[in-house]
């Protein structure tokens, strides 16, 4: 879908998205962009630059999709964006659709200078690193809700999105860092110039902006790492702890098999002619089976640890006071 608007008295906007086969016809013989060009900004790997052409010049940037876009809404990418900058117009060619375009469609913004083109490209960069910081605040406040969710289940749902949020870091910090690059060429590129002092104070914001985006992602991708690592710890610890409850079941059920083991052997054995005999064997099995839980148990153990530390307390406070005693 192309769009013609009259951004200003300087240049004409064409906006172009959610672009079809008939669009890129259009765009490649109406407006002289080459195939090899149009072919790199349908890429949704292709990364932020710029070059220069004999009729124009042309950036790609990196700016957030639009929600509705995404399957997951755990899941935040980005997408390319052709901005292609002719002495009386300015095109913009995306292949989906952003909330970035959406704003300056319907003059969603302020003190953005968009009077020249080359200030439209810098508003563009940033507004867009302003929705990546939204969207990074967005992602963070998710991230706290599947860790109270991960604290009471036992399912794998929590992990899962846990896991499908560091993929949205990634892309986004992926998508950050390319702009960055650009913005850099951009300040020293002889071939990008702007017009006035508040442009190139604009660029250091946007600079900064961006740089504080990047500084986000890098620290809620490091303490989600650090996050999924503890919770590793904690699950393979748990499953230690089944595993041991499940020796000691197994442990406990064995000795009563070996009594009835031995009291079942084809010899004499004092007492097996009573009538009551097997309830005498059953009750033995039944203490012994006790008694063999709890001394195995993690109760026995946590006692034992805690009479240990009395006995070093007490024998702690007799030694003071032998030592008070001699002084």
């Amino acid at each position: 879908m192309i769009t013609i608007r009259n951004n200003s008295e300087k240049y004409t906007w064409v906006d172009a998205r959610d672009v079809n086969r008939d669009d890129m016809t259009t765009l490649s013989e109406e407006y002289g962009i080459s195939s090899e060009l149009l072919a790199d900004i349908l890429d949704q790997d292709e990364q932020s630059r710029m070059e220069k052409e004999d009729d124009y010049l042309a950036f790609i940037v990196r700016i957030p999709r639009d929600e509705e876009d995404d399957d997951d809404p755990l899941v935040r990418t980005a997408v390319p964006l052709g901005i292609v900058l002719y002495p009386d117009k300015v095109i913009t060619i995306c292949q989906g659709d952003s909330i970035v375009l959406e704003d300056f469609a319907r003059s969603r913004f302020r003190q953005y200078p968009v009077d020249t083109r080359e200030g439209f490209v810098l508003s563009v960069l940033g507004r867009s690193a302003l929705v990546f910081i939204r969207i990074l605040k967005y992602i963070n406040r998710q991230k706290d809700l599947v860790e109270e969710q991960l604290h009471k289940s036992v399912m794998n749902d929590e992990l899962i999105q846990l896991l499908q949020i560091q993929k949205s870091l990634v892309y986004l910090t992926t998508s950050l860092t390319s702009n960055e690059m650009l913005l850099e060429k951009m300040v020293k590129s002889p071939i990008f110039k702007l017009n006035n002092e508040d442009e190139k104070d604009f660029l250091d914001d946007v600079i900064t902006d961006n740089k504080q985006a990047i500084a986000m992602a890098n620290i809620y991708s490091d303490i989600l790492t650090g996050t999924m690592d503890a919770f590793a710890s904690v699950i393979s610890n748990n499953m230690n702890v089944i595993m041991k409850r499940l020796t000691v079941i197994s442990l406990a059920l064995s000795i009563p098999t070996f009594i009835t083991g031995f009291f079942g052997m084809n010899i004499h054995i004092p007492g097996t002619d009573s009538n009551w005999a097997w309830l005498v064997l059953a009750g033995l099995c039944l203490v012994v089976s006790i008694v063999g839980s709890y001394i195995i148990s993690d109760r026995h153990n946590r006692e034992l640890t805690r009479a240990e530390k009395a006995e070093a307390r007490r024998r702690g406070r007799s030694s003071r006071e032998k030592r008070r005693r001699k002084q």
